[in-house]
């Protein structure tokens, strides 16, 4: 089942023409969902995937959700692939044009888990906010009871930004917080190198040698998956997520390429920071 793409197709014309496969593909998976898509919502989904391809970042994905369709269904989709399709879990969540925001107690399963999925000291977590807030702690991670993977748009208590890649503090990437509005990545590329970038620019570089491995759990949004039977969420962030990704470690010249994508995307949502 196809989303009627006829707007997109006439109005938009990238290079080499048509619609990207792994945009239309994502169109039919919201679709079969039950969600649905604006022709602008379907035009900068299909852009981004192109840009993305062109920069060689696409292949270093391995799950994206651009947070698009204001509903569960449709934001619940896995942009990359057909895997990784999220469950939005507890009242409160709200699903709007401009993103998706978490009540304080509600988490989202995205059953990632960077430990079968990626390999070696190569991983990355990113998000892009909307809100300027100094409450909250984690808006993505995974801890495993001895290592995490995780995010902060603002930690209260500690009052920074960054996130956990792999042990805190030792290699972890954080600095003072001023800003939750915009897009972050906390970002490894080698077991003694892991950076926190913000708004294309790099604000920590980490340089402490790690010796663990990956956390062996699933990917929470709006906390941290920790550990417990059944599995406990913790440390609920606050912030509206428009953009998140998952997958291998980003260079600096990805990684700005990257921020710039994203922010064209916002962009073209009248929904940029």
């Amino acid at each position: 089942m196809s989303l009627n793409i006829g707007i997109l197709s006439s109005a938009y014309k990238p290079s080499g023409g048509g619609v990207d496969a792994d945009a239309q593909a994502f169109f039919n998976r919201v679709a079969a969902a039950g969600g649905t898509l604006s022709a602008t919502e379907q035009i900068a989904v299909n852009t981004l995937v192109i840009s993305l391809k062109a920069a060689n970042v696409w292949s270093l994905m391995k799950a994206i959700y651009p947070m698009v369709g204001a509903s569960a269904a449709a934001c619940a989709q896995n942009l990359k692939s057909s895997s990784f399709t999220s469950f939005f879990n507890g009242i409160g969540w709200t699903f709007a044009n401009t993103g998706v925001k978490p009540a304080g107690n509600t988490y989202c399963e995205t059953f990632f888990n960077f430990f079968t999925e990626t390999t070696g000291f190569s991983q990355h977590i990113s998000m892009y906010s909307r809100t300027q807030n100094t409450t909250g702690q984690s808006e993505i991670g995974a801890y495993d009871g001895t290592v995490a993977i995780s995010l902060w748009q603002y930690y209260t208590g500690l009052n920074l930004k960054g996130g956990s890649i792999y042990n805190y503090p030792t290699t972890s990437v954080t600095i003072n917080n001023t800003n939750t509005k915009g897009f972050q990545i906390v970002n490894r590329t080698a077991n003694n190198l892991a950076k926190l970038y913000f708004n294309g620019s790099i604000l920590v570089t980490n340089t402490n040698t790690e010796t663990s491995t990956r956390p062996s759990k699933t990917v929470y949004l709006g906390c941290t998956h920790w550990p417990g039977v059944p599995p406990a969420a913790s440390q609920f962030g606050l912030n509206e997520n428009s953009f998140t990704s998952l997958g291998d470690g980003l260079t600096d010249t990805q990684a700005s390429d990257f921020y710039t994508i994203v922010q064209a995307f916002q962009t073209t949502l009248s929904r940029q920071v």
